[in-house]
């Protein structure tokens, strides 16, 4: 089976956006550690390694400015996706496909349809989080839909375990459906 390369400019996309959510995650786990709710009473915290900022202020710094190209980038991609979407975004069918169909290329494809589209969701309510906790006064309404600012806090860090099991399900699928070539083909 040929496996076609995704055109440069997703493979870019797809580079940008790993390197921005590595960065906000290492910034992140700094906040976290950093913060006298989490881990810096004593309780749980990260290793060194993977954090970065070195200190509360820093973390923030880092975060709050790869914030704003991750917002860019998130909003170039899902208008990209937008005028796509027939091809890259689920519908309903997708759902019923991957629950009842006997065709096992139709129900992957569907399923990546599914991985990718709620991925698009993940990404796209850690930036809603993560505004509603960096204008709390500005943003009331939205921080209020959250019930208290701990809850808020919980949302947003959960983000981070849903996108990574969102990749890993998107690697495997991959690798289901193009074995190795096609895993090479969507990096290079």
């Amino acid at each position: 089976m040929a496996v076609q390369h995704n055109p440069l400019w997703t493979r870019w996309f797809h580079a940008f956006d790993a390197l921005v959510l590595l960065v906000m995650v290492g910034s992140g786990l700094q906040i976290y550690n950093a913060n006298p709710v989490f881990g810096s009473r004593g309780g749980a915290t990260f290793p060194q390694l993977v954090t970065l900022g070195g200190w509360l202020a820093g973390g923030r710094y880092w975060h709050l400015g790869f914030m704003a190209l991750f917002a860019l980038n998130l909003g170039i991609w899902i208008g990209l996706l937008l005028q796509h979407r027939r091809r890259h975004l689920a519908q309903l069918a997708d759902v019923v496909t991957w629950r009842g169909s006997q065709n096992q290329a139709k129900r992957r494809y569907s399923a990546h349809r599914l991985i990718y589209t709620l991925m698009l969701v993940i990404l796209g309510f850690s930036l809603i989080t993560g505004l509603a906790m960096y204008k709390p006064v500005q943003l009331w309404w939205l921080s209020g839909l959250f019930g208290s600012w701990q809850m808020l806090r919980v949302f947003h860090f959960a983000t981070i375990p849903a996108m990574v099991a969102l990749v890993i399900s998107h690697g495997v699928l991959s690798w289901r459906i193009g074995g190795w070539s096609l895993l090479r083909k969507m990096a290079v």
